[in-house]
């Protein structure tokens, strides 16, 4: 079990690699420092096995299947996930290592949004996407997340064993931040300097069909995550649609005790039943829910207790 692990997911990264893997050893001396390559054609494995990197392959494309595979096959006492594209500064992993050891934060993120990020990017609308998704989950979810986006951030062993990766592209790192602040796990910000990309280096995120994966997977995640608040707004829309066409042929029948429209009636009632459908429907998700809480508290200890059983095996083998 080591005691930092730093994870590097890469796709054709080999302009800034070598760059990134240097910096983190700098300033990480004692981290070991994984590269997993997702069917680079650049050599960018070769660069990093160079430099003294544990490298591994994951065949399956998207960084999500790439996290998923990080995850249940390394074991650490803190993680520090950074893209390999020399975005961001190692400097700032030190601090964030030290919130996740010796503060117990289970996820530290990168902040970009409150420094240098809407100077330096060059693409106007990654901004616009980056400002809706930190919008948009921050009032549905009741969070303070500055940062929905970033690919830097530092996790503890308890969210890495906890964490179910669904996502297999760009959209993980929404569904990460959603799944913590869903978990009340404790999350900390820490501001770090964005650089833009430099040379050769090209951005894999498209803006249109990614910003599309990661707005429906907040609807995926909010439908799973608030199932009484979802279904609740749609019972509320059904049952308004419903009042709204009924009012008027309340008013006809009580002027002339007659129903002249009565297709219309027929169609109110259908959409008040959907309406009933749809809030009960809520409130029976709700009951599962709390039952998946209970079972995650549940399983929680069991990774506590896997943890701490592991930190001592290290100690002894120490």
């Amino acid at each position: 079990m080591d005691r930092i692990a730093v994870l590097i997911p890469c796709f054709n990264e080999a302009a800034a690699i070598g760059k990134v893997v240097t910096d983190f050893q700098r300033v990480l001396p004692e981290a070991r420092i994984y590269v997993y390559d997702n069917n680079s054609t650049d050599g960018t494995g070769e660069i990093a096995e160079k430099l003294g990197c544990t490298v591994r392959r994951e065949y399956q494309q998207g960084k999500g299947n790439v996290i998923r595979r990080m995850f249940s096959e390394i074991d650490a006492e803190c993680y520090v996930m950074v893209d390999g594209d020399d975005t961001y500064p190692a400097e700032n992993a030190r601090e964030m290592c030290d919130l996740v050891l010796h503060q117990r934060a289970d996820m530290v993120v990168g902040d970009r949004l409150s420094s240098t990020y809407y100077q330096e990017n060059k693409r106007p609308f990654h901004n616009l996407g980056n400002s809706l998704v930190c919008w948009s989950i921050n009032h549905l979810f009741h969070a303070d997340i500055k940062d929905i986006m970033t690919g830097y951030r530092a996790f503890s062993y308890r969210f890495v064993k906890t964490f179910p990766v669904l996502s297999k592209g760009f959209e993980i790192e929404t569904e990460m931040t959603i799944h913590a602040v869903d978990k009340n796990m404790y999350l900390k910000n820490v501001v770090v300097e964005y650089r833009d990309r430099q040379g050769d280096s090209q951005s894999k995120l498209n803006t249109y069909s990614d910003g599309l994966k990661v707005l429906l997977t907040i609807q995926r995640l909010f439908r799973t995550y608030r199932p009484m608040s979802y279904f609740g707004i749609i019972a509320a829309l059904l049952a308004l649609i419903a009042v709204a066409f009924l009012i008027p042929v309340l008013v006809d029948y009580g002027k002339t005790g007659l129903v002249p429209r009565f297709p219309t009636l027929i169609a109110c009632g259908f959409v008040g039943m959907a309406s009933l459908q749809s809030f009960f429907a809520g409130l029976m998700l709700k009951t599962i829910y709390q039952k998946n809480r209970q079972d995650f508290e549940m399983d929680l200890y069991r990774v506590t207790e896997e943890f701490q059983r592991k930190m001592k095996d290290r100690a002894q083998t120490d």
